[in-house]
């Protein structure tokens, strides 16, 4: 070997050890830093004639089978979540059967005031306690219905944020594979993009689950599971309306809600058929068309029952035919066509609240009565107590077909509830461990300290022989020039 072609040996050994150290040192630096591949330098011997090493490119060492898998279940783990959060805050409005102030509390405090003013019909105290308590269990009803319509018009307002959220994510995926077909996949640059890429696309799983494909030039096309393309070369555009207020008559399937287009093409935007299901906007639309639809049917079906429980004919004998019972129709009788909503309507009879121009007393005498009645007798009383009691199935909403009490039907509404709270917390509890089991895998696969400390030994090794190289063959050019 001559005396020049060593000297390119050793040159081109300096330039890969500086740049392999240059790659260790990023490594090390984002050791901690989500979504970062670990970059390899990669080398290769120059052709025949020319001497030394050359190289070739830096790679980014990733699982992509670890990242969609994990992706995946972070769209899982977010479609749970979501729809686990809006049974949990239904369920605090609802309260246990052992909290006075809950659902059931209240009922049984209400049927407990009306034993005891059937009792004690002469006591205008025990009258005011028993409208005091019905008035607490309409309040319930009303908060409760109230709490579902606010849940739907935040899931309707979320929708729209995640829709521009989901926009947004796929122009700057777009814009990241122009630049990577600009620059390839083998410099320092590309592998950056290639992480800010990733980070991007696992923004965008937790809204759509996505997978991605591979494209020439190091792009990536992204589809969901269930078929729609949301990245091809062009980037797809989500479109969907918010609305101001979702009342309860409000639905997807009656037009007055909005639906979800993707490229101007209406899709199923939650259930089993929709091509974005699984992800946080899935969810939200299954919250607002599904879930909380099912729960403001329940509300309404326990309201109705007990609307008519008082509103039936032959009960109080001093109501005229038309009017309302004790519980109204916010002030009116009760319309079986006119259900949807009740539970936020529903409340106490006027007639018995001296503050709108009532009487206690006619509680005891009747809801029709002009004049007081004799004092002790509290047949009116029980009677309201015995339709409280008695067995009656639901006219509506599907808590089961059997002829219950009052109370048993809230109870089957309150377990029905927190069964389905149960069936989504341990979906949930399962996505958890399933995100976090691959998010540790994936670490697992990222930079190794210890590996590059060593990899850094060994390129200082090599730098050093090289550095020597050079010294030994200068030593040799000034003996010859002394010579």
């Amino acid at each position: 070997m001559s005396i020049s072609s060593a000297l390119s040996s050793a040159v081109s050994g300096l330039a890969a050890s500086s740049r392999a150290a240059e790659v260790v040192s990023s490594n090390l630096a984002n050791v901690l830093t989500p979504g970062y591949g670990p970059r390899q330098l990669e080398l290769e011997t120059l052709g025949y004639g020319v001497p030394g090493v050359g190289i070739t490119g830096i790679t980014r060492v990733v699982d992509q089978g670890i990242i969609a898998d994990r992706q995946a279940a972070g769209s899982e783990l977010a479609y749970a979540d979501t729809r686990a959060r809006f049974l949990s805050d239904i369920a605090r409005v609802i309260g246990t059967p052992d909290d006075p102030a809950s659902l059931s509390g209240r009922l049984a405090a209400f049927e407990a005031s009306l034993v005891s003013a059937s009792a004690n019909p002469d006591d205008p105290s025990s009258l005011q306690n028993a409208v005091l308590r019905a008035g607490e269990l309409v309040g319930s009803l009303n908060t409760a219905s109230s709490q579902v319509e606010r849940q739907r018009t935040a899931a309707d307002g979320q929708i729209a944020r995640a829709v521009e959220d989901t926009n947004t994510l796929l122009g700057q995926i777009r814009e990241i594979n122009i630049r990577i077909a600009n620059h390839g996949t083998s410099d320092h640059r590309a592998a950056t993009l290639l992480d800010q890429r990733q980070g991007l696309v696992d923004q965008l799983s937790e809204f759509v689950p996505v997978r991605q494909v591979p494209r020439d030039n190091g792009t990536v096309a992204l589809f969901t599971p269930g078929g729609a393309i949301l990245l091809d070369g062009n980037a797809a555009t989500l479109d969907f309306a918010p609305s101001n207020v979702v009342a309860p008559h409000m639905t997807l399937g009656n037009g007055l809600l909005s639906g979800l287009t993707i490229n101007g093409v209406n899709v199923p935007p939650s259930g089993s058929n929709s091509p974005i299901g699984g992800g946080k906007l899935s969810a939200l639309f299954s919250i607002r068309d599904d879930l909380a639809v099912d729960m403001q049917t329940q509300f309404d079906a326990v309201s109705r029952d007990m609307i008519e429980r008082f509103q039936q004919a032959g009960l109080d004998p001093t109501r005229a035919p038309g009017d309302p019972g004790l519980f109204t129709d916010a002030g009116a009788a009760f319309d079986p066509l006119n259900e949807v909503g009740i539970a936020g309507r529903i409340n106490v009879n006027t007639a018995v609240d001296p503050d709108q121009g009532g009487a206690f007393w006619r509680l005891r005498d009747g809801l029709g009565a002009t004049v007081q009645g004799p004092a002790g007798n509290g047949t009116l009383l029980s009677q309201l107590t015995s339709a409280l009691s008695a067995g009656q199935s639901l006219a509506s909403g599907d808590l089961g077909g059997v002829a219950r009490p009052a109370a048993g039907h809230f109870a089957t509404l309150t377990s029905r509830l927190a069964q389905d709270r149960l069936t989504l917390d341990q979906s949930l509890s399962f996505a958890t461990a399933r995100q976090s089991e691959l998010a540790e895998i994936e670490l697992q696969n990222g930079v190794d300290s210890d590996a590059e400390l060593q990899r850094l030994l060994v390129i200082e090794q090599a730098y050093s022989a090289n550095a020597r190289m050079i010294q030994t063959i200068d030593d040799m050019m000034q003996t010859l020039l002394r010579i």
